[in-house]
């Protein structure tokens, strides 16, 4: 919750106040873009090599900080101590990651006049404003913070107002590494961020959140000429094709609908199952959905409980039928079971609209054809998964689902470096990988030749 000076953080686990931070004030927000800019000159001014010394000494920090960051984390959005350490660790090895990458970034030579130099070299773009989620805080701000400031860009970075002392503390760490004025840290909810993505001074906004504060976001970039760099909501499609192993699938499924309680960017948010094996597979999710209550931890916070129980309530008045969970779990603490739905259709929120949280909504479908068919259509653009023996559907799947990631027969992983471009509502830009580096600078064209020719 937020009053007019100040965040209330609470533990969703006990509903225990956790910290109340003050919001800071509009004359301190200008104060610290006004810092960030004057550090600018300097900081593109050190050499690549110095600025990844930074970020590697400060990757090593986090690291022997793990156990106070997950404890911050763990306190603030419930999130497993399991996953909340693997989340530091994460975002330590993404720090030393684009230590490793920055010195490589490079322009090209072009072939010109004999007599002439002709270079397109990258540089920084200035003021960076980093806006991250709580859902993981440690590992998705890493890229963005390490992308912009190894390249040469100063920061401003804002943490998610549900759990601002974990993103503070990172930032802090992180900050200790770095010149004066280099990486400012604001506490705030979108008020603050609205603000930073206002000014004029601020060159580039890189958000990872909600689509409707994305597009925000891109209305006032739009408006005076900024970069904006956005990973935002997601609709998730799952697809269960005939003849698959229904347990193996189900398995496959409750992980990636039920890990981090739902609250990951490309958690599953529908689940299209051929008829053929729609039975056994329904059946083998329901067994697992009741595998995973013991392991999920709540929700964020009250308000996101709500949104998933209005989710499930408003498909149950259309038609769906409840098979497991589906009520907010009595007692202290905003817990949510897993839950499965079956008999959805097209119109309920939980296959319109992005659910984040631990529900599973099955849509039986005739065929691999219309399961396809219907998992395209839809607003969002960020991830896909395929579960198919099928190579034919497979390579089908893969090229025509119109989302910036697609994964066949396993819902997470993926090869180092991986960097995908959400589509349409979901955002766009490269938020990973050696892209984000491009991302994070500008080309300057140079044709250099002799006086007089």
């Amino acid at each position: 919750m937020t009053d007019t000076m100040e965040l209330t953080v609470l533990d969703p686990r006990t509903g225990d106040v956790v910290t109340r931070i003050p919001v800071t004030e509009p004359s301190a927000c200008d104060a610290a873009v006004d810092a960030a800019h004057r550090a600018g000159e300097g900081w593109a001014r050190t050499a690549p090599a110095e600025r990844a010394a930074a970020l590697t000494a400060a990757a090593a920090a986090v690291t022997a900080a793990a156990d106070e960051l997950a404890d911050l984390n763990e306190r603030e959005t419930g999130k497993p101590r399991g996953d909340a350490l693997g989340g530091v660790e994460a975002g330590a090895a993404t720090l030393v990651q684009y230590a490793e990458l920055g010195p490589l970034h490079g322009g090209r030579v072009l072939q010109g006049d004999w007599a002439a130099t002709d270079l397109m070299v990258p540089g920084p773009r200035g003021v960076v404003a980093v806006l991250t989620p709580w859902n993981d805080p440690v590992a998705a701000a890493a890229g963005l913070l390490g992308a912009a400031l190894v390249t040469g860009n100063t920061v401003v970075y804002k943490p998610s107002e549900r759990c601002p002392r974990t993103g503070r503390r990172f930032a802090e760490i992180l900050a200790d590494h770095l010149p004066d004025g280099v990486l400012q840290i604001l506490d705030g909810d979108g008020g603050v961020g609205a603000r930073l993505a206002d000014d004029d001074r601020v060159a580039v906004v890189a958000h990872v959140g909600s689509t409707a504060t994305g597009r925000q976001i891109a209305t006032a970039c739009a408006r005076r000429g900024a970069k904006a760099l956005l990973e935002n909501g997601g609709n998730d499609a799952l697809i269960v094709d005939e003849g698959v192993d229904p347990r193996w699938a189900a398995d496959q499924a409750a992980l990636v609908a039920f890990a981090n309680t739902g609250q990951i960017c490309t958690s599953v948010e529908r689940i299209y199952v051929v008829a053929a094996m729609a039975d056994a597979f329904v059946d083998a999710l329901v067994t697992a959905a009741r595998e995973w209550e013991s392991r999920i931890g709540p929700v964020v916070d009250e308000r996101q409980r709500d949104v998933v129980h209005q989710h499930v309530t408003d498909a149950v008045r259309g038609g769906a039928s409840v098979l497991t969970g589906g009520r907010p779990r009595p007692g202290a603490g905003t817990y949510y079971p897993p839950t499965v739905l079956t008999d959805c259709t097209p119109d309920m929120l939980v296959l319109r609209e992005e659910t984040f949280g631990p529900v599973a909504p099955v849509r039986v479908v005739p065929d691999f054809a219309t399961a396809l068919a219907e998992a395209s259509d839809d607003r969002y653009g960020l991830a896909a998964t395929v579960l198919t023996a099928d190579m034919t559907h497979a390579q089908t799947a893969w090229r025509s689902l119109p989302v910036g990631t697609v994964k066949i027969n396993a819902v997470f992983g993926g090869a180092p470096g991986g960097a995908a471009q959400p589509r349409r509502a979901s955002g766009n830009g490269f938020g990973f990988g050696p892209e984000l580096l491009d991302e994070m600078t500008c080309v300057k064209v140079v044709h250099w030749t002799a006086p007089g020719g």
